[in-house]
């Protein structure tokens, strides 16, 4: 089991930011190239009033920030150097769906692909497209804004594929600013693969990726929610990956770089529920030898070696 593409967090609220220019980018870039990576996703085009490139669309219509430097096609550029693939992760209003005004969400967004596309499309790295609204539950409306959003980016572009990353609503399901590291129950296997299988009938068609977050859950329920994910992935037509965290959610400290021997044991996991894909969130703060954590790039070693042994080298 191996990761093979990574979230780009440069656009965060709960994660220090490393002020990388390209110069460092480039170098994380190949960092990535070096262990297998091959894909990268843009977590999210802006959240609030905080943006990666120049919209037009977001400046005047949400009132956010112009950035100073167009990031897009900055990691587009990086992406087609580095013979690596795209994906756009759409605009996080922090405001709109987390109030469950999912249709003002998903009109702000359809201004934002059909510009991105309009701006970036021509692009060779240009992949495919992430919705960045992150859920759990079947909660109304959440299922209908990826099936919306997705099938407006997948028909301007061609068909160029969806992905979303929902997460389990497990006891380790907190917001970042709540002190503890698990709380008490969390959602049942048999509630989670219910709600889920719902989500996917209305989604299927308009969403080709569900990527899983594995850090919500003990180690011990892991292995069940992730054969649960893959069959329900394999029921209703979508390709099933884990996203392998690679922060640890156990600390009293948010966020850290995790333990290998909690990454070995979670991409074994993966491997065993069937899984043959892993995107992690994310490399370049947790497992990046030129991270401002220093046990970044021990896990980079760490991995390096495990990579080494799976080929016999």
């Amino acid at each position: 089991m191996r990761i093979s593409a990574t979230f780009l967090d440069e656009i965060s609220h709960d994660i220090p930011h490393q002020n990388w220019g390209r110069r460092e980018w480039d170098a994380d870039f190949a960092h990535m190239k070096a262990i297998g990576i091959d894909t990268v996703v843009l977590i999210r085009c802006g959240y609030r009033d905080w943006l990666t490139y120049p919209s037009a669309s977001l400046v005047n219509g949400a009132h956010a920030f112009e950035p100073p430097v167009d990031l897009v096609r900055m990691f587009l550029d990086l992406s087609e150097e580095h013979a690596m693939r795209f994906f756009f992760g759409l605009y996080d209003s922090g405001r709109y769906w987390v109030n469950r005004e999912y249709r003002k969400e998903i009109e702000v967004n359809r201004r934002v692909i059909d510009e991105a596309w309009n701006a970036y499309g021509g692009s060779p790295a240009f992949s495919g497209w992430y919705l960045s609204q992150e859920c759990s539950r079947n909660v109304d409306g959440i299922a209908e804004l990826y099936a919306e959003l997705g099938t407006e980016c997948k028909s301007i572009s061609g068909g160029l594929p969806v992905m979303i990353s929902p997460y389990i609503d497990g006891p380790k399901a907190l917001g970042q600013d709540d002190p503890r590291t698990s709380r008490e129950g969390g959602v049942s296997v048999a509630m989670h693969e219910r709600e889920w299988d719902s989500i996917f009938s209305t989604i299927r068609g308009s969403v080709d990726i569900v990527a899983f977050q594995d850090g919500h859950v003990g180690f011990h329920e892991l292995p069940a929610f992730l054969h649960v994910n893959k069959r329900l992935a394999d029921r209703h037509g979508l390709s099933c990956w884990t996203n392998c965290e690679t922060f640890d959610r156990d600390m009293p400290i948010k966020f850290l770089p995790i333990k290998w021997e909690k990454l070995l044991l979670k991409l074994r996991a993966a491997a065993n529920a069937g899984i043959r894909d892993a995107i992690t969130f994310e490399f370049s703060h947790f497992m990046s030898p030129q991270s401002a954590y220093l046990q970044a790039g021990h896990l980079y070693n760490r991995y390096r070696e495990y990579l080494e042994s799976l080929t016999g080298a």
